[in-house]
This record gives structure tokens, C-alpha cells and sequence, in this order.
């Protein structure tokens, strides 16, 4: 760019010599009608979340929203919520990770769900490593409890402290951005995930495991994690996905 800067100083010198040496000195320039740019449109918002003005107010500060949200999804997961989530930074963990899921990374330290524990578990056949249904056994423990949750009940809890979310995901980065609309964006991401013929070839370059598919290791963190788990849980996942996103594209508009 500085580069850029450095070679446009002399163009613009010449251009104002060549009017000097061109214009008549008994001629004034006309004065040029500069075109007034267009304000931008205002960011379309396609699936609005309608908060209650009464709630929001009572709301507290996104830095000390983590017992507030503590609380109210408590008895949603149970006395293993502990287990399965992080408990600190909670709305920050879930904006920044649904976020990156369609991105090729999603940073460990973000995401509001701790790791399956272990490390994948590969078999030998024929053609090479696989991933087979020990691996898949892994997840079954946390694909119950995302299956059991009730989605009327979360998408409640998710619109009463959605101006929440909504402002951690400005300071991300998204000043004019929507937050429910990416959540719905990101639903649809996951739901195209590819289905593929199973046991997985898997290799191992390095240290981790990759597909052996070239296309398969090419799709974003989001799809990957939906292909490790197996086509049982995924399919189950899928599911509850589908059911997300009709509660939260068809949230009652405020009368």
C-alpha cells in the first residue's frame, strides 16, 4: 500500500501541470458538479429477534452475563451441565464459535463445549486407517444430551438474552452484522454437510488425522466435526438442527 501511495504522488503532480500548461489564463475552470454518494442502504435483517424492552433493561452488563446465563440453562441441561460446557464467557464462546464453524478453524480455547475426551479411534481395513464406530462411540454422550434438550425451551432462553449475543457479535467485528441471521446461516451450512460412504479413510501426515478424501478434508471445521462423529449421531444432530432453525426463523414478532 505505501508502495501504492509513493507512486501516485508524481501522477497527481503531472495531472496539475498539465491543467496549468493547458488551461487558458483567461479562462476559469467551470466548476465540476461532484455527485453526492448515495447513503449506504441499512443492513436487511432477515430473521429478527424481537426483545422485550421490560427484560432488556433488566439484563446485566455482556462482561457479567455468565451467572445469569449459568442459571437459566441449568435446568435445561441438568446437573452434568458442568460436564459438557464451559462455564465461563459463555455468550463470547458461543458467537465466536458459530462464527467460525463454515471457516477452516475453529480455536479450541473459544468453543462453549468441552472436547470429546481421547483421541480418535482408527481401525485397519483393507484399504487403510478408517474411522469406525468406536471412534463414533466417543460423541454418543454428547449427541444425547444436545438430542434432549428441549429447542422451544433454548431458543427462549436464547431470545430473552439475545441483545446479549447480539452485542458480543458487534464487538467481534460486526457493527452492522445480525447475529441471528449468521446463527441461521451457519444452521445451513452444517445441514449441507456431505454424505459419504463410511467406514472414513483417515491418514496421518503428522501428528494429526486428515481425510483421506482431498474434497472431504477441504470442507470448513464445522462439516468436518459433523463427519467425524459418524452418520448415526450426525443424522441425529442434523435433526435437531432442523428443528432450530424453524424456532429461530419463526420467533413471533413483537405486537
Amino acid at each position: 500500500m505505501k508502495e501504492f501511495f509513493l507512486w501516485l504522488i508524481p501522477v497527481v503532480g503531472l495531472c496539475a501541470l498539465a491543467a496549468m500548461y493547458f488551461w487558458p489564463e483567461t479562462e476559469t475552470p467551470e466548476p465540476q458538479n461532484v455527485a453526492t454518494p448515495a447513503p449506504a442502504p441499512e443492513p436487511v435483517i432477515r430473521h429478527p429477534v424481537e426483545s422485550d424492552e421490560s427484560v432488556t433493561d433488566s439484563l446485566p452488563p455482556l462482561a457479567e452475563s455468565d451467572g445469569v446465563i449459568r442459571d437459566a440453562l441449568g435446568p435445561l441441561f441438568g446437573q452434568r451441565l458442568p460436564e459438557f460446557v464451559y462455564l465461563k464467557n459463555i455468550i463470547h464462546r458461543v458467537v465466536a464459535t458459530v462464527d467460525n464453524l463454515p471457516r477452516d478453524h475453529v480455536a479450541p480455547q473459544l468453543m462453549p463445549v468441552k472436547p470429546v475426551k481421547g483421541v480418535p479411534v482408527t481401525e485397519n481395513s483393507g484399504e487403510g486407517l478408517v474411522l469406525g464406530p468406536r471412534n463414533a462411540a466417543r460423541y454418543q454422550a454428547y449427541v444425547r444430551v444436545a438430542d434432549a434438550v428441549p429447542t422451544g425451551a433454548l431458543v427462549a432462553v436464547y431470545a430473552r438474552f439475545y441483545p446479549l449475543f447480539q452485542q458480543q457479535y458487534e464487538k467481534l467485528g460486526y457493527p452492522d452484522g445480525y447475529f441471528n441471521d449468521r446463527a441461521v446461516e451457519v444452521i445451513d451450512h452444517l445441514l449441507a454437510t456431505p454424505e459419504v460412504r463410511e467406514p472414513l479413510l483417515v491418514t496421518q501426515p503428522r501428528v494429526l488425522y486428515e481425510f483421506a478424501d482431498p474434497k472431504l478434508e477441504t470442507l470448513s471445521a464445522g462439516q468436518k466435526i459433523l463427519l467425524r462423529m459418524g452418520k448415526v449421531h450426525r443424522d441425529k444432530l442434523k435433526s435437531k438442527l432442523r428443528e432450530l432453525r424453524q424456532a429461530l426463523v419463526s420467533m413471533p414478532a413483537k405486537e
